[in-house]
């Protein structure tokens, strides 16, 4: 008798089609219909589980990749989790130059998925030999049999979205999406739903989110990389020191930078109000739609959708520690009731 399970062939095959979900309280006094796609749905937890997969099998179709291949990559914790996952389930050899700057979770979630981790320095320009994207070069140089994701330069990353992750938020909303809020880091995931939503309706408003210390948004607004925009900041998978070919800037109308602090209460506070738990760049997917909302860009026919790109437990060590969060300043008087929470008995 041939076994009826009802089953999935790997992990893989639960990547995509994630729900969205219906901001209640959060949004309640921001004029707008406001809703959140969770990536965290995907089985790596993240946005990269589309992207990861997108390329390694494009180059499985090219022929590129043998059964003796290793896969580098830069990341800032997602991208190289999603790899290392893809690669696990392919056989393939993994090898990641992260950013210092990256939750010391994600860096034992890494090496727990057996991936080879080089840890660079977060705060050196991009073409220093110690900085992650050079030294990702430097291994796939020195590694025989190896390919170089890089994507932050990878059309691919964009392709990703363009072919899946948009047209499953057109058909989601049923093509009455108005607004899309998204962050953009390596800039594949906006770029590519950006695309596909203004080819299908192009009053659709893409509204990006960059960080201070970012180079972004200036390079939006004036097409001219300043330097003078660089300085350390805390948020991961959020802006760049460099201009990537993966941000497909004219579909892009708008960028609204966020600060470190209140992107992180604005994480807290999805959790608590919507049960959402979430990471770092989905407080500061958030927060970007306060500020927005503020510059009146909203009102009660728009239908906003938020991309909330990775769970919450992948910074357990920064933003949901109350003693991290204290060490950088960001529990003032208006926040210290947060501390209380939590009571010893003796």
């Amino acid at each position: 008798m041939e076994n009826q399970i009802n089953a999935h062939n790997s992990i893989l095959e639960l990547i995509g089609n994630t729900p969205i979900v219906k901001l209640n309280k959060i949004t309640s006094e921001i004029t707008g219909n406001f809703y959140a796609k969770v990536e965290a749905f995907n089985p790596g937890h993240s946005s990269k589980d589309r992207v990861a997969t997108y390329i390694i099998e494009e180059a499985e179709r090219k022929g590129i990749l043998n059964e003796e291949s290793t896969i580098i990559e830069t990341t800032s914790g997602n991208t190289g989790f999603s790899i290392a996952m893809v690669s696990i389930i392919k056989g393939y050899k993994c090898i990641l130059a992260v950013s210092s700057k990256s939750s010391p979770d994600k860096i034992d979630m890494l090496k727990s998925m057996g991936a080879e981790v080089y840890v660079c320095p977060a705060h050196v320009s991009a073409d220093d030999p110690r900085s992650y994207y050079e030294v990702a070069k430097r291994l796939h140089e020195e590694t025989e049999n190896s390919i170089y994701i890089n994507q932050y330069f990878n059309q691919l990353n964009i392709e990703a979205h363009y072919n899946n992750t948009g047209p499953e938020i057109w058909k989601q909303t049923n093509g009455n999406i108005t607004h899309l809020v998204a962050c953009s880091g390596t800039g594949g995931t906006i770029s590519g739903i950006g695309r596909y939503l203004k080819e299908q309706n192009p009053d659709i408003k893409i509204l990006g989110v960059d960080a201070f210390g970012s180079v972004l948004q200036k390079y939006h607004e004036t097409g001219k990389f300043d330097r003078n925009e660089i300085y350390p900041y805390r948020i991961e998978g959020l802006g760049k020191n460099l201009i990537p070919t993966a941000t497909d800037f004219k579909v892009i109308d708008k960028f609204m930078k966020v600060s470190d602090e209140e992107s992180a209460h604005s994480a807290r506070e999805i959790a608590k109000t919507e049960g959402m738990f979430v990471g770092y760049t989905s407080g500061a997917a958030l927060q970007a739609v306060k500020q927005y909302a503020e510059e009146g860009e909203f009102d009660e026919n728009s239908n906003v959708i938020v991309m909330f790109p990775d769970h919450g437990s992948r910074y357990m060590s920064k933003i949901y520690s109350d003693d991290w969060m204290n060490n950088q300043g960001f529990f003032d008087t208006k926040n210290v009731e947060e501390k209380q929470k939590i009571q010893t008995v003796k």
